[in-house]
């Protein structure tokens, strides 16, 4: 039996980064050493392609109890299930893949200094891949196309109204990203058969 290891370790880590950044740093030079770690469109666009690994180890502000619960659980249960490796890969498919395709438009539509500078950090892209993913563990069926409408919906819904950032277009592309790999998982043990 495989017990998770790296999802909890992974985000304990996270929360002890920010509770000791929150607690030793003045609030100016913290906010420059989120600035400096996260995949913004002035990071990425001076080269800065380091961030891509720092951005998914800083949180703005400690993660919430619910919030680091869910992504123990999830990264868990996703270690358990499918390995610490494809854990793992399927988390950074997601941070990676979904940062530099909403860098990529937000590169193309030339956004504001404020947006160029943003922070942009914390592990929720990793998180919607592999959520997106994890659905081909699910019964086929009803219940496997149900938990895919209601994911997408459920993500999409906040990309719908006005006010959206581009976070929120980054959580979308991450889920489809994980639905994508969930569906070649699920064409793959179809066409094993």
């Amino acid at each position: 039996m495989r017990v998770p290891i790296l999802a909890p370790a992974y985000v304990g880590g996270v929360q002890l980064i920010a509770n000791a950044s929150r607690r030793l740093l003045p609030a100016a030079d913290r906010q420059d050493l989120l600035r400096s770690c996260s995949t913004n469109v002035d990071n990425l666009s001076a080269g800065r392609f380091s961030t891509l690994a720092t951005s998914a180890l800083f949180v703005e502000e400690p993660m919430e109890l619910p919030y680091a619960l869910l992504l123990v659980a999830v990264l868990g249960y996703a270690e358990y299930a499918r390995g610490a490796w494809w854990a793992v890969g399927v988390f950074l498919l997601g941070h990676v893949g979904a940062t530099l395709l909403v860098y990529g438009g937000l590169r193309a539509s030339r956004p504001s200094p404020a947006v160029r500078r943003a922070v942009d950090v914390g592990p929720s892209y990793g998180l919607y891949a592999v959520l997106g993913a994890l659905t081909s563990a699910l019964p086929r069926g009803p219940v496997r196309g149900g938990v895919r409408l209601a994911l997408l919906a459920l993500t999409a819904r906040p990309v719908l109204r006005p006010g959206r950032t581009f976070t929120e277009a980054g959580h979308l592309t991450a889920l489809g990203l994980g639905l994508g790999l969930a569906a070649a998982v699920d064409y793959r043990s179809v066409r094993n058969r």
